[in-house]
């Protein structure tokens, strides 16, 4: 007669009744609609900080801070709307990068496009000529805007995330 082990661990707290895996790796939403929605509100909030600008002058910094708020708020309230639920840590991070990354990609494209579009030859070799001649300032303005955005983009979406909780934490 063969013996059988008892078995006498205790079932994972991460499994359902079915046995199977419930993590909250498994149950994550996707980000890129909400990642998509970030893109979407801050190019609304750049259209619309653009005609304000006709009318009234605003720094270029505190534009882009504006609008990378904006873009949070509405990101963070579609997660929450949907999901009923704050972002976890995790997901904050990859909204801010992903968000981020988008938001700097429509900017390439923008850029590009003036290039292309708008600039003539002239204008071009301008500007190739002042990026030739000194390029430290341009470059540490580049760095400083993206840097400026991420840590916009990274305390708006938190702000917003302990502001829009459905479920605040009680001490």
């Amino acid at each position: 007669m063969s013996r059988k082990t008892t078995n006498l661990n205790k079932p994972s707290p991460a499994t359902n009744p079915h046995g199977l895996a419930t993590t909250r790796a498994s149950t994550q939403p996707q980000l890129p609609p909400y990642i998509g929605y970030f893109a979407i509100g801050y190019v609304l909030a750049s259209a619309l900080f653009m005609l304000i600008q006709t009318k009234l002058a605003l720094n270029a910094q505190l534009v882009t801070v504006l609008s990378i708020i904006l873009a949070a708020y509405i990101a963070v309230s579609k997660f929450v709307k949907h999901q009923q639920r704050a972002l976890y840590k995790d997901e904050i991070n990859r909204l801010m990068l992903g968000g981020i990354m988008v938001v700097w990609l429509l900017t390439g494209l923008y850029f590009l496009a003036l290039w292309f579009l708008l600039f003539d030859d002239i204008s071009r070799e301008v500007l190739l000529a002042m990026a030739k001649q000194q390029p430290l300032p341009l470059l540490s303005a580049l760095v400083m805007i993206v840097v400026l955005s991420l840590v916009s983009a990274r305390i708006s979406i938190w702000a917003f995330n302990r502001l829009l909780d459905p479920a605040p934490k009680t001490l």
